[in-house]
């Protein structure tokens, strides 16, 4: 059936992906199980409304079923909400007239005197006032309500819904054509979710906490759910696994700098308080490991669920792994730590380039994650002259099932890889990701293989021709994907 979903206006390209995730994941697509992960079908339908820009938050989507549809809506972080579509029309006239043409079986359960109702005006590029507001709910007199309003807590809530029809350039998406939409609410999102877990009132924090709108969206893409267990190699403070846990999942993280999972900056400010901040389940176990180095014994695999992270890209932290310049360099020998000293050493360590960086965690989620389990990761891009490069690393057991992108500043952006698990791991596979990887490493800008993107991204830019200021007054004031 179709429905009408309507989105919250940013993070453009996270939107769709978020809903086919979530409509896996409650089973839109049919059995999970599927012998054959790679070649089935795991995309919706989407369709435009007439005379909408490929940026309109409103969007048709076919779902099989109601109950998906609520599952998707409550628990979405981008949709505002999912409808069950009475009508729609280029102005009331034509509203009406569809409304009064939607079947009689779909309406009158809704309608009848036993149940509540409650009629919510909303708009998308302007304002309207309450006055406005009152006179289109008295529009509505041809629908034969019979039940009581209830605004606090109805049986039905309906929604009339209103596009600007001013050809303004206001940021938003143009519009050709002012369109109007009435129908019943199936699921809406939770406005309290963000809120509650912004960052400015968390208990421990670092200089690269995950925001927790993206956290959220990242443990959405990794379908975190009860029964899972989830896995971060570069925890940090704890903020993706925070929003995981959040949806049910246990959680597992490891971090090469032992003081932040060990130590934080005491013992009521730390990545554990996180957790109790906010009455969540404790993490199973919080490691000091390697990327580079993992601690997992020889033959296992096939323990995680998903492995979700924002690996270190050199903006604000560079990564790091195991070793010192001297013992990589063959300049000091391996050694032995003594006992007494074990408690409070701190492991050397040296630079680790994003290219091996993301070759290690592309190994370590083809052996350790479960058939059909998720690797959801951040990956820098450079931005030239808006054309953004899409080569991104590739692995034999993998297929990349979803690309967003967040631009960050018009120099770089960050693009969310969603990548399912699709062949088993086998020492013939690893051996062609070591080839893919080793491709992919001399065909890529020199800017990753350095593992350090932060000059690229802040060097002064190049001196502009005089005809820059021209060119940049002329391009259109909608800012698309920048919201």
């Amino acid at each position: 059936m179709w429905y009408l979903c309507v989105f919250y206006h940013r993070l453009l390209d996270y939107r769709k992906p978020e809903v086919e995730s979530l409509a896996d994941l409650f089973g839109a697509f049919g059995d999970k199980q599927s012998p054959d992960l790679r070649t089935q079908d795991r995309v919706l339908e989407w369709r435009l409304p007439k005379h909408h820009h490929p940026d309109s938050p409103f969007h048709f989507v076919n779902l099989p079923a109601e109950d998906i549809a609520r599952n998707i809506a409550n628990r979405s972080i981008l949709v505002k909400g999912i409808y069950e579509l009475w009508g729609e029309g280029s102005s009331y006239e034509e509203l009406e007239e569809a409304i009064k043409n939607y079947p009689d079986q779909r309406k009158l359960p809704c309608l009848t005197s036993e149940s509540t109702f409650k009629i919510t005006v909303d708009s998308f590029g302007k304002v309207m006032s309450f006055q406005e507001q009152n006179e289109r709910i008295r529009g509505l007199s041809y629908i034969p309500f019979k039940g009581r309003v209830n605004l606090k807590n109805p049986d039905h809530n309906f929604w009339l819904m209103e596009t600007d029809d001013k050809a303004s350039n206001n940021g938003l998406p143009p519009l050709v054509q002012k369109r109007i939409f009435f129908g019943r609410e199936v699921g809406g999102a939770d406005r309290k979710l963000i809120p509650t877990y912004q960052l400015k009132s968390r208990t421990y924090l670092g200089p690269t906490a995950m925001d927790a709108e993206m956290a959220f969206l990242m443990a959405n893409q990794a379908q975190a759910a009860p029964g899972k267990l989830v896995y971060d190699p570069f925890v940090g403070t704890g903020s993706i696994l925070v929003s995981a846990a959040h949806f049910g999942a246990m959680t597992m993280g490891a971090d090469i700098d032992i003081r932040v999972v060990r130590d934080g900056r005491g013992p009521d400010c730390n990545v554990w308080s996180n957790f109790k901040q906010y009455g969540l389940p404790m993490p199973i176990a919080l490691l000091r490991a390697d990327n580079n180095l993992p601690p997992w014994r020889p033959g296992l695999k096939e323990v995680f669920d998903a492995i979700v992270c924002d690996p270190p890209y050199g903006i604000r932290a560079g990564g790091r792994k195991s070793g010192g310049r001297k013992l990589l360099k063959g300049v000091v020998g391996p050694y032995t730590v003594p006992d007494d000293k074990r408690a409070d050493h701190i492991p050397s360590t040296a630079p680790y380039s994003l290219v091996e960086c993301v070759h290690d965690l592309l190994d370590l989620a083809a052996r350790m994650l479960v058939m059909g389990g998720r690797l959801v990761f951040f990956y820098p891009v450079l931005r030239e002259d808006d054309y953004v490069e899409d080569n991104f690393p590739e692995h034999p057991c993998f297929n990349l099932v979803a690309t967003s992108e967040q631009i960050l500043s018009s120099r770089y952006s960050r693009v969310l890889l969603t990548m399912v698990k699709t062949s088993l791991y086998t020492e013939e596979l690893a051996l062609a990701a070591r080839l893919k990887h080793l491709e992919f490493k001399e065909n890529h800008a020199k800017w990753l293989e350095d593992g350090n993107i932060h000059s690229s991204v802040f060097s002064p830019a190049d001196v502009e021709s005089g005809d820059s200021k021209v060119s940049k007054e002329s391009k259109p004031k909608y800012r698309g994907k920048y919201v």
